[in-house]
């Protein structure tokens, strides 16, 4: 018995499919997977199959023919071929998370392309799929253009390749925005954008954290907030989530000690900071706000808000190590600090104190 891929479209109504597996199957043609395609010609037909070592390609072609299949594309294929289309696609992404660099080659093996080429950005270029051509949105500029001898490209294919570069983008985009901080002290610390994976990460930094500092960052009181309040905050829907990392001795898993969150609210921005205890007055806290006055600038907010009790005075200290201008109200034990960017209205920056 030999391995062949066939592909073929198919009028998309019923017992279509079933004619053209019953032809398969009077030539004793096994057909070990199946992968539909919907397109507006009809539905595009993938089939893995077995078939006796007396039947050759033309044979095969001839035996989809007279199951009413058309555009019919046949080749030999390999024992990998029976790894189903989800498993490997998941496994072409899990290479993209550890190498966001080998986009092209993921691409060409899930696509079996011949050749893969990226070109830079170019209004003249149209994304999509033309027959045996395809070319996707690269979201970090330009994009690849795809190209095979044989079958057609189909819009499922395409949806596919499309979702892997954009993967690729995303993971090299938070590599390129972690940073590495050496604080005052000498000691350094990893600083990335938040994800829902660092729920864990930023439960155990509120454990460890004192009441104290709990009741500093979230005011209305000293418990653990519930993990749904702080997915929403890990991913929110407007603005910045930062965590501050540092690995143990003896190569530990990395530890969260500090987490920072920047919310957009209109044309302004709120800012918290929560820091482990062990990391406080260290310098850590100044970086984290600095990080996010930039981040607000470049967004173009307004101001940054921050919520602040009139005892907290190492956020106080903080803050005005930030050296930029800002405005208090006071309400009762409550202070309000208003910090304006320098972004104006009109997305022009403005010189500091000008």
């Amino acid at each position: 018995m030999t391995l062949w891929r066939i592909r073929a479209t198919v009028d998309d109504r019923p017992g279509y499919l079933s004619v053209l597996t019953a032809s398969l199957a009077l030539r004793g043609v096994n057909i070990l997977t199946v992968q539909v395609q919907p397109t507006e010609q009809g539905a595009v037909d993938d089939f893995l199959v077995d078939a006796p070592d007396t039947l050759d390609g033309a044979e095969l072609m001839a035996a989809v023919e007279r199951g009413r299949g058309r555009d019919c594309w046949v080749a030999r294929s390999e024992a990998r071929g029976l790894v189903d289309q989800p498993t490997r696609v998941l496994g072409l992404a899990n290479r993209l998370v550890r190498d966001p660099d080998a986009t092209g080659e993921a691409l060409r093996a899930l696509l079996g392309a011949d050749s893969v080429a990226w070109r830079p950005a170019s209004t003249g270029v149209e994304r999509g799929v033309t027959g045996t051509s395809m070319s996707l949105a690269d979201p970090a500029g330009g994009s690849f253009a795809l190209r095979r001898a044989a079958p057609a490209f189909t819009p499922a294919e395409y949806a596919r390749a499309q979702a892997l570069v954009e993967l690729a983008a995303t993971v090299a985009r938070r590599a390129a925005e972690q940073v590495t901080l050496v604080l005052p002290d000498g000691a350094e610390v990893a600083v990335r954008p938040a994800c829902v994976d660092d729920l864990s990460g930023v439960l155990e930094l509120h454990e460890a954290c004192s009441p104290r500092s709990r009741h500093r960052r979230y005011l209305g009181g000293a418990a653990v907030p519930q993990p749904a309040r702080l997915r929403r905050l890990l991913e929110p829907g407007r603005g910045l989530a930062l965590v501050a990392t540092t690995t143990g001795a003896d190569g530990a898993p990395e530890s969260v000690v500090a987490l920072a969150n920047l919310l957009g609210e209109g044309d302004e921005a709120e800012v918290a900071l929560l820091v482990r205890d062990d990391w406080q007055r260290r310098g850590l806290g100044s970086a984290l706000l600095r990080r996010l006055a930039g981040h607000a600038d470049a967004a173009g907010y307004a101001a940054l808000v921050l919520h602040v009790q009139a005892e907290n005075t190492p956020m106080l200290r903080t803050l005005r190590r930030l050296d930029r201008p800002s405005s208090v109200d006071r309400d009762g034990a409550l202070l309000t600090v208003t910090v304006p960017t320098t972004v104006d209205r009109r997305g022009a920056f403005l010189t500091p104190g000008a």
